[in-house]
């Protein structure tokens, strides 16, 4: 498995070089990749290390100290909104146009023929394109750097919290339900399917606003820094809706 930590007190190659040679020694510990510039280091591991070993390895060695990804992931979040102290609008502002698009594209090739006549819009139509569009787009964003959305998306949703692996994999199921919603492959079955992968995401998403953590959405992947919010959950919610609608329709 591999986790990412907080790792501050790094100024140059040296340094850098020492904690990788500490931490590789502790026990279990297959490779350490330090990176002063981001204060952080991915440690790849046979099994999860308590936080407290690889304090005690780094004890001898003032300078330095290290942090667990969550307390990493408040301080990103923190940073973000010093850097950041514009409005909601401001904050939102990719999401925002991003679902503007797919919704315009989606309403105008939900008309049969005639866009100005509300008789010809389907609003099953609307919904099988908006999903198809929602899955691909975000699926692309993740892909763009697909190891930080892991790293991302590892700090709130509960099974990737377990298995880091999910956060590789989760991208391509994005995009397999993008494919299957935009060539109506068995709608059936791809609505079961995104019901409960949209449904158990939004549990982590759901629990992480409650507890007011202060992490970074991964939502559009690695790309934009954007704040874990009750957008998020409506993000996740609207998808888990649009699919039981289709689903009770078919």
């Amino acid at each position: 498995m591999t986790q990412t930590y907080e790792v501050t007190g790094m100024t140059c190659e040296a340094c850098e070089y020492k904690i990788q040679h500490v931490l590789g020694k502790v026990e279990g510990v297959k490779s350490v990749k330090p990176d002063k510039t981001n204060n952080t280091a991915i440690i790849e591991m046979e099994k999860n290390i308590p936080l407290a070993l690889f304090q005690d390895a780094l004890k001898p060695y003032l300078k330095y100290n290290i942090n667990d990804k969550v307390a990493f992931a408040v301080a990103q979040a923190k940073a973000f909104e010093e850097e950041n102290p514009g409005s909601w609008l401001a904050t939102y502002k990719p999401l925002l146009l991003i679902f503007g698009f797919i919704t315009g594209i989606s309403a105008i090739t939900a008309f049969h023929s005639n866009i100005f006549e509300a008789a010809h819009f389907s609003p099953m139509h609307f919904m099988n394109h908006f999903m198809a569009g929602f899955f691909i787009v975000f699926s692309f964003f993740k892909f763009l750097n697909l190891k930080g959305f892991a790293e991302s998306y590892a700090m709130y949703d509960l099974l990737a919290m377990k298995a880091p692996a999910y956060g590789y994999i989760y991208p391509f199921i994005e995009l397999a339900l993008g494919l299957a919603y935009l060539i109506n492959y068995q709608p059936q079955l791809t609505n079961i399917v995104t019901i409960i992968v949209m449904g158990f995401s939004s549990i982590g998403v759901i629990l992480s606003v409650l507890n007011k953590k202060k992490i970074r959405c991964a939502c559009l992947g690695a790309v934009f820094n954007l704040p874990m919010s009750t957008v998020t959950i409506i993000e996740d919610l609207l998808m888990v809706g649009m699919a039981v609608v289709m689903l009770l329709t078919y």
